[in-house]
């Protein structure tokens, strides 16, 4: 195991749990959490940014996102919140690990200039983990709430199609690190980068989610 894979496990083992705790816990501590997430968001950005309409755009959207994971996580109407906000989380986490390893392992034809390291195999692996690890997720999860979620062709669909806009957002961020020739947007995370390295896919997920869910029903 290289050094680098070792930082990513370890790191992933601690910031994880921590991220679930503050999630699950709510409330203001949850909101001081998103607020300082967004905040380095916004400094790694100014940072790789150099074109000041691109900057100012990204703040906008970047301040969009985190209100749209805050509305969903905090929504009044949806007493099932804290689930559905769970289950986008985990998509997009499981989107990121399956192309990672998929990527890995059976590494294949390279799938655009833009992210060198991605490949078809590890888009497939991207909706093979999330799609199957949320019915997993999801069926446990079931055991213990009553919950009106029922993973028929729909939900599949639901899944996939945020898994394919967790992958869009990694290419489009990976698109504005190839223009500022850098690697990784920070190194605040060992083996991971910046914070936006690891949330890229969610900061578009969950936007996408809000408009659809709450101004398109």
């Amino acid at each position: 195991m290289n050094n680098n894979l070792l930082y990513r496990l370890l790191s992933t083992i601690f910031i994880l749990p921590l991220c679930l705790f503050l999630i699950i816990l709510g409330g203001n501590i949850f909101i001081f959490f998103l607020i300082i997430c967004m905040s380095l968001t916004i400094i790694e950005w100014h940072n790789m940014t150099k074109n000041m309409l691109i900057k100012l755009c990204g703040f906008l959207f970047i301040i969009f996102a985190f209100y749209s994971t805050y509305q969903i996580r905090f929504d009044s109407n949806n007493e099932q919140g804290l689930i559905f906000f769970l289950i986008i989380l985990f998509t997009c986490i499981f989107t990121d690990l399956g192309g990672y390893i998929f990527g890995k392992i059976f590494k294949g034809p390279k799938l655009t200039k833009i992210s060198p390291n991605k490949t078809y195999s590890g888009v497939f692996g991207s909706f093979f983990c999330s799609i199957l690890f949320i019915h997993i997720i999801l069926f446990y999860i079931k055991l213990f709430y009553n919950l009106n979620f029922t993973f028929d062709l729909k939900f599949f669909s639901y899944i996939f199609f945020i898994s394919f806009i967790s992958q869009a957002g990694d290419l489009v961020v990976s698109y504005f690190k190839r223009l500022s020739n850098i690697k990784d947007t920070g190194k605040l995370i060992p083996g991971h980068g910046g914070i936006l390295d690891r949330i890229d896919g969610m900061i578009f997920a969950f936007p996408v989610v809000f408009i659809l869910d709450f101004y398109l029903k």
